[in-house]
């Protein structure tokens, strides 16, 4: 073996041998180099990938044929009967490779066994690195993490929650600007009535108008559909100050569903102040019928007065027996029983009396008690 020749000591040590160099004709040699040649070099351009497109790296064969070493490890960790099939390997870096399993876990569907697998230069063997459950393509994910400040929505404050300040908010602008001057500052801030730290910006205009024009209080909610007439012709409809008032108001009617909200101009409710229902015409009703076929007559006796004594009973008999009989009531006497009822023998039968022998009964009780 020559002292030129090197031994490789592994697959990644081959030097491929050295070759001698080629022979130029001398007219090649000799011939003159072109000025613009020889004062710049010539640059080929080669072909480079898209922006934004990932590279991919090629995968190390040892680290790419260890599947077995990667299902043990991942059956060690998730237990047997809880890794699927192979999915993919991808390459994470130099002789570094990432193996992928189908998760058979009820709880973690879509989900997938990475197992990472690696080797050290001038190794035939690979090693394992670390053992993870992530998510799949298919599995299912919570939504992503917001923070308090983004989270919190139009209507979720409570009666005792409060907001962070937010210095940065685009629909305000300073109110106004403090120039040192204690006399001008004055004059702006208590005088003009600028003494709100921020106001509203145009932004914040532009978005509280779309807000409030596209509510259930602009011109396309129900009510303001079947209106007969809009807001801006009512009497209880109060317009706001600035430039708002050419498009809002609030309304003041409490028998409007809008009460105490702002409405635009060309809403509208039943409620409004120079509307009225068409009024039907009353009808004439015919006049009350006594029913005098089905009454019932009723003897009521007179109620006893004090000092009258024992002359109450009399004076009821009298009244019982003037009363008049009606001639369709039914005799007692005469009511048919039937054969099947037996009467009993002490119930004694009670026969009206009639009216013409009242008198004479009368008399005969004066005469009796005064004998």
């Amino acid at each position: 073996m020559g002292d030129n020749q090197q031994v490789p000591t592994s697959l990644d040590d081959e030097i491929p041998p050295a070759l001698p160099a080629p022979e130029l004709p001398a007219a090649l040699d000799a011939a003159p180099v072109p000025p613009a040649l020889d004062a710049a070099p010539v640059r080929l351009a080669l072909p480079s990938a898209p922006a934004g497109a990932a590279v991919e790296r090629p995968v190390d064969a040892v680290c790419a044929a260890a599947v077995t070493l990667a299902r043990q490890a991942a059956i060690d960790i998730a237990g047997a009967g809880q890794v699927g099939d192979h999915v993919t390997v991808h390459a994470e870096g130099d002789r570094v490779a990432t193996h992928q399993f189908a998760c058979l876990s009820r709880g973690y569907r879509g989900w997938r066994w990475a197992v990472t697998v690696s080797r050290v230069p001038r190794a035939r063997t690979a090693t394992v690195s670390e053992v993870v459950l992530l998510p799949g393509p298919d599995s299912v994910l919570a939504p992503s993490w917001l923070p308090w400040a983004d989270r919190i929505a139009p209507g979720d404050l409570g009666s005792a929650d409060q907001l962070p300040y937010r210095g940065d908010d685009p629909l305000l602008e300073p109110g106004y600007t403090a120039t040192g001057e204690e006399d001008s500052d004055r004059l702006a801030i208590w005088e003009l009535g600028l003494g709100r730290v921020r106001v509203l910006s145009p932004e914040g205009r532009a978005e509280v108008a779309h807000r409030w024009y596209s509510s259930d209080r602009g011109p396309t909610s129900d009510e303001a559909v079947h209106a007969a007439a809009a807001c801006s012709s009512c009497g209880y409809f109060l317009p706001l100050a600035g430039g708002m008032r050419q498009v809002f108001g609030v309304c003041a009617n409490e028998w409007s569903p809008s009460d105490a909200r702002v409405v635009s101009v060309d809403h509208g409710c039943g409620a409004h102040s120079e509307t009225d229902v068409e009024r039907a015409a009353p009808e004439t009703l015919p006049p009350p019928i006594l029913d005098e076929t089905g009454y019932e007559a009723v003897v009521v006796a007179p109620r006893q007065t004090e000092g009258e004594g024992s002359e109450a009973p009399v004076e009821a008999t009298e009244v019982l027996a003037e009363a008049e009989v009606p001639a369709e009531a039914p005799v007692l006497a005469e009511a048919e029983v039937p054969a099947e009822a037996e009467v009993p023998a002490e119930a004694p039968v009670v026969q009206p009396e009639p009216a013409a022998d009242a008198e004479p009964r009368a008399e005969a009780g004066v005469a009796a008690d005064q004998g």
